[in-house]
């Protein structure tokens, strides 16, 4: 028959020596998780808010404001909004400058691609094709703007 003898001392120390690293251990863990949960709520935080016209919105200016700025820049107008699908063809979008592209949609008129471009073409090109500041005559400019390159 076997019969264990303890130290209770030597025990004692291990275990606290045991305790004492798992407590330091939790304290790591603990603080990590703080860090990362300072990070989640970083990431997940509001980018921006809503400001209804009218209401007093602070300091920001409203983004439909800038966009309005940049339409005075046609170049820069295209390249915030229509240029994203237009510029690689996403979904189909026709090439700024490509002819053939545009062909089949000039033979409906142009006052057709005007439409398009305030209502959009479901299921691809949303309406205002992503410049939602753009007054009708501003998009008008931009499809004209789209097939200068291609007449």
């Amino acid at each position: 028959m076997l019969v264990y003898q303890l130290d209770f001392e030597k025990v004692m120390s291990l275990t606290r020596a045991k305790i004492g690293a798992l407590a330091a251990l939790t304290l790591a863990a603990a603080a990590a998780y703080a860090s990362m949960d300072e990070e989640i709520a970083q990431r997940i935080s509001k980018v921006g808010s809503v400001c209804i016209e009218g209401e007093d919105c602070g300091a920001a200016a409203p983004v439909a404001t800038k966009l309005a700025a940049a339409g005075s820049d046609i170049a820069a107008n295209y390249n915030m909004t229509c240029g994203t699908c237009h510029n690689v063809g996403v979904a189909g979008a026709p090439k700024r400058g490509d002819a053939e592209a545009w062909a089949p949609r000039l033979e409906k008129g142009l006052e057709a691609l005007y439409l398009s471009a305030i209502n959009g073409m479901p299921p691809a090109m949303p309406a205002k094709g992503l410049c939602f500041a753009c007054s009708d005559d501003e998009l008008k400019a931009l499809v004209d703007y789209m097939l200068e390159p291609a007449e």
